[in-house]
């Protein structure tokens, strides 16, 4: 029986491993739509409420799955809105394919209604392949194109169908000049450094007596491997933000996050390393990275790009995060002397301890450091979380404690508000099993969350596990931005801008027949949390949390005391309240005598 370009595709997804894509309808796609109805669900469309959406969590399903992710819009407005879910995608290197509708061939060039030169519109998120079909015959080589140079780059890229050409009949390449002829499939090469720079990293390596570690998202799949390195040569082990999944938190060496919501023990590690090995990252923030000349340095990254782009290395190998430690290791020589380890496990603990101090003082009406520190210790195993922008990722950064088996993920380059919701349904559609738990601002909330609370009304019967936990800090604000305008510009915060409008998530929860929990008093946090854990559907745990705990760490907003002393002077009095040692004291001595 004869097929159309669209049935063809619909197959042609199936043969590369796809069984979901995200996406909104729409005249452009209607073709497309048609032949995923006939294809009975294999693939399945997963309808969400806006094309952003559908691309981070295509994003999001490439991050927790390590497949491609699909990601399906209409053409003119549906193509545009994909966009920044694409580029979280593109800068976050995930392997996502956008497939967009377009006016009918004859139009193109009319100034027709929705027409967008979306070849152009797509060239930067998806410039390393972004083509559009003209005749049936191109169809199989730029769906199998596309996905390889998705997989292969680990990056976006696009096709585009006009809605005329989806309904034609299908048609092979001819065996003539001028066709293309591909296959489906993709295996992932092994890729290692030649023998002679492993040497020269295993050189650099055991010279040095103080080896700070920095890993990634890119160490996914090298925890054994950065254990074992790090045992043999002393090393303190940081992680950047994407990498918090990579290594447990319970190692003693592990000193956790690094840069604007980093540990102390991560920060004196850089500060007084003499080597630095950085594993699958591109951590971009230099002042928080060893002095230049300070340390000398070795970077893996499967993407010689990113090499030596954030700190000047010595030794750059281009390779596979677990193959290249792997064959790292007979190399190098156990350090005998643990002093500089001993110094960082020390500083750990302290960090810990204070962590625990500061979730325990009062906030007006609850301290958010409380609402983590009251989830850590309660996370289910094999759980998954997911960030938004903002303070919320500060706090999960700070207090979330990662066990075995645990995922984590958030818009990391892009730090684009508005992820968490859609990369938690993302991984409830990938792991229907396990626990999800989204981490989101009444910011991000209002931007897009709460319209996403209906995408899962409408699936989660379908999931094994429906236990899906959205918690919304809701303190009416624009936490971090006001944060940062107190502490980067010295201004007091902007209530125009800064200030949200007064919300009861928990009882728009309830009215879409999820589970809805509002937490007005800190003695309520840790039995809200028993009782979202427990719930037999998703839950929208709604705490009041104050917007004067400061979001950045204490001992990094000491750069920022002269400004923020400025803020304060300015009238902004309740940027103060909560101020702790030794913020508070570099506050008082900034201001003018």
């Amino acid at each position: 029986m004869q097929q159309n370009v669209s049935d063809f595709i619909v197959k042609r997804l199936s043969a590369w491993g796809v069984k979901r894509l995200f996406g909104y309808p729409g005249d452009g796609i209607n073709g497309l739509l048609g032949a995923l109805n006939r294809a009975g669900g294999e693939p399945a469309f997963v309808q969400t409420r806006h094309e952003e959406m559908a691309a981070f969590m295509a994003s999001a399903h490439a991050k927790f799955t390590g497949e491609v992710g699909v990601c399906l819009a209409t053409s003119g407005p549906g193509a545009i809105h994909l966009l920044n879910g694409l580029y979280d995608a593109r800068t976050d290197h995930q392997p996502v394919v956008a497939i967009v509708g377009q006016k009918a061939r004859t139009g193109l060039g009319g100034h027709n209604q929705q027409e967008v030169d979306l070849v152009s519109l797509f060239k930067d998120v998806a410039g390393e392949y972004v083509q559009m079909a003209t005749v049936p015959a191109q169809i199989r080589h730029l769906i199998d194109r596309a996905f390889r140079i998705a997989l292969s780059q680990r990056t976006v890229t696009c096709v585009i169908i006009p809605n005329d050409l989806q309904t034609l009949d299908y048609e092979e390449p001819p065996r003539e000049h001028d066709t293309i002829h591909s296959g489906a499939g993709y295996t992932a090469p092994r890729i290692l450094p030649r023998d002679e720079e492993l040497q020269r990293a295993a050189d650099v390596l055991n010279a040095g007596q103080k080896v700070a570690m920095l890993i990634g998202s890119g160490a996914q799949g090298a925890v054994h491997e950065v254990i074992e390195v790090a045992e043999r040569l002393g090393a303190g082990v940081a992680k950047a933000f994407l990498g918090k999944a990579v290594l447990p938190d319970d190692l003693p060496f592990v000193t956790g996050a690094i840069g604007l919501f980093g540990t102390n023990a991560s920060h004196r590690m850089m500060q007084e390393c003499d080597t630095l090995l950085m594993v699958g990252s591109s951590f971009p923030y230099a002042e928080f990275l060893p002095k230049e000349g300070q340390a000398r340095g070795v970077q893996i990254d499967v993407d010689g790009r990113m090499l030596s782009i954030r700190y000047p290395m010595e030794v750059n190998l281009v390779g596979d995060s677990a193959e290249t430690l792997r064959a790292l290791l007979p190399l190098l020589q156990p350090k005998e002397d643990r002093s500089f380890r001993q110094m960082i496990e020390q500083e750990i603990r302290q960090w810990h301890g204070l962590l625990h101090e500061r979730a325990l003082e009062a906030g007006e009406p609850v301290n958010p450091r409380l609402v983590f520190a009251e989830l850590s210790p309660r996370l289910p195993d094999a759980c998954i979380l997911t960030a938004d922008s903002g303070s919320s990722s500060s706090w999960v950064a700070q207090y979330i404690q990662i066990r075995p088996g645990m995922r984590f993920s958030v818009s990391g380059s892009l730090a684009s508000m508005g992820c968490a919701v859609p990369y938690a349904i993302a991984a409830k559609f990938a792991h229907a099993d396990r626990v999800v738990i989204a981490c989101a601002g009444d910011g991000a909330m209002q931007m897009n969350g709460l319209s996403e609370l209906l995408t899962i009304q409408k699936y989660w019967r379908q999931w094994a596990n429906p236990q899906l936990i959205v918690l919304v800090l809701n303190n009416r604000d624009l936490n971090f931005v006001t944060w940062e305008q107190r502490l980067m510009l010295g201004d007091p915060r902007y209530v125009a801008s800064q200030q949200l409008p007064e919300l009861n998530y928990a009882a728009f929860a309830e009215s879409l027949g999820l589970e809805g929990i509002r937490v007005e008093r800190p003695e309520d946090v840790a039995g809200a949390w028993e009782r979202a854990l427990a719930a037999d559907r998703p839950v929208v745990l709604d705490v009041l949390t104050d917007p004067e705990v400061i979001a950045f760490t204490p001992e990094v907003a000491m750069k920022y005391a002269q400004q923020l002393a400025g803020a304060i002077r300015q009238g902004d009095k309740a940027a103060e309240e909560h101020l702790e040692e030794p913020l508070r004291t570099a506050v008082l001595e900034s201001e003018p005598s």
